[in-house]
């Protein structure tokens, strides 16, 4: 028999009311998954979380996000010697009792696609296909990242980890950690160490400098579409630095603007960017880069991590080129670096996310651990 006592009171709708996934998967654990749990597994240690994919982990969800792979679901996690008898004993009892709606939203989904995606499907009878997925920590760190949480994590693997993937591992909650290893799991992932974020920012100061000139030369040719590309490509650049500079793992391209307004720096550097982005004419896009330049360059000052930098822009060697001169705060930062094996990395191209622009590539774990190669 199913114990629907919980849902006592509420309203099947046609159109449910969005609520964000976060919250629902949290209701959904605390009133639906827990009490299933608790009466029929009371001596087990588990702990429970929404972390992984999902726009939904990131706060980024609305109504939309509920056509796929959304809607009441939670991660279990069990110790690793109960996990081969008890994940599909708590798995068919979920299957068993859930109740085939929460919060009118279905609990019952189809099978996943090739790519992995399910859909709600609703039904009114029979066992619910629920999303509870159950894991081992170490387990689900391994097919994420590629790495064994149990021992230390190489440089080389820091820097081939998308920060997508950090930032999922990161973000999202835990609703309850009765095994005392999520949490110390988000900590030991929170951010990178400290040469490690040195050794890219000054791969983005870097990666600024390569084109920070090219704005002013292509719109002098008359080439105003190439002017508009670079100056877009700046633009997120910059963008880039400023999660760094924050200490923040910078998503993928669906989110960084939405992201981005959530930095502090975002209220200076937000206006000028804009403007860059709409501006009619190279001169009046240089001055508005040069706005953001400004405020980026007095952002690393304020970090206190190397002596004072000019924050201030002045011409390309000969040229009449406003740029920044992003080399010198690369060389600047590379200075203060500590680690022998950091200062021995063979090229400044940075994490894996700044030296490739390929959803494949970051989507791919085994590619990545292969790309640690490009240091050598």
């Amino acid at each position: 028999m199913r114990d629907f006592g919980y849902l006592a009171g509420l309203e099947e709708e046609l159109m449910p009311r969005f609520i964000p996934g976060l919250k629902l998967s949290s209701l959904f654990y605390s009133e639906a998954v827990k009490p299933i749990l608790d009466n029929n597994f009371p001596q087990s240690r588990y702990s429970a979380a929404l972390i992984g994919w999902g726009s939904e982990v990131l706060g980024f969800d609305t109504s939309l996000s509920s056509d796929h792979h959304w809607g009441p679901r939670v991660l279990l996690f069990l110790r690793e010697d109960d996990y081969p008898e008890l994940s599909n004993k708590i798995s068919a009892k979920l299957t068993e009792k859930l109740p085939y709606k929460f919060k009118g939203y279905s609990t019952n989904f189809s099978e996943p696609e090739p790519n992995g995606v399910r859909h709600p499907v609703t039904i009114t009878s029979g066992p619910v296909n629920h999303m509870v997925n159950i894991y081992t920590v170490r387990g689900f760190v391994s097919a994420r990242l590629g790495v064994d949480i149990e021992h230390d994590i190489s440089i080389k693997s820091w820097l081939t980890f998308p920060q997508q993937r950090l930032l999922e591992l990161t973000a999202g909650q835990v609703f309850h950690d009765g095994l005392g290893e999520l949490n110390k799991l988000r900590r030991k992932l929170s951010y990178y160490p400290k040469d490690i974020w040195l050794y890219m920012l000054a791969a983005q100061w870097t990666r600024i400098s390569q084109e920070e000139a090219f704005v002013g030369r292509t719109g002098e040719l008359g080439d105003e579409l190439g002017s508009r590309i670079v100056a877009a490509r700046t633009v997120r650049e910059l963008i880039k630095l400023a999660f760094l500079m924050e200490r923040q793992y910078t998503p993928y391209n669906k989110w960084l603007g939405s992201a981005f307004n959530k930095l502090k720096i975002s209220k200076k550097l937000g206006s000028p960017l804009k403007r860059v982005l709409s501006a009619e004419n190279w001169k009046s896009r240089e001055r508005w880069l040069s706005e953001s330049y400004v405020i980026i360059a007095r952002q690393h000052n304020a970090l206190k991590i190397t002596s004072p930098m000019r924050a201030e822009v002045t011409n390309y060697f000969e040229r009449p080129y406003k740029v920044i001169h992003g080399d010198q705060f690369a060389a600047a930062i590379k200075k203060v670096i500590r680690s022998r094996e950091v200062k021995s990395l063979r090229t400044d191209i940075g994490s894996i996310d700044q030296f490739t622009d390929s959803t494949n590539v970051i989507e791919d774990r085994q590619l990545c651990e292969r790309l640690q190669i490009a240091y050598n």
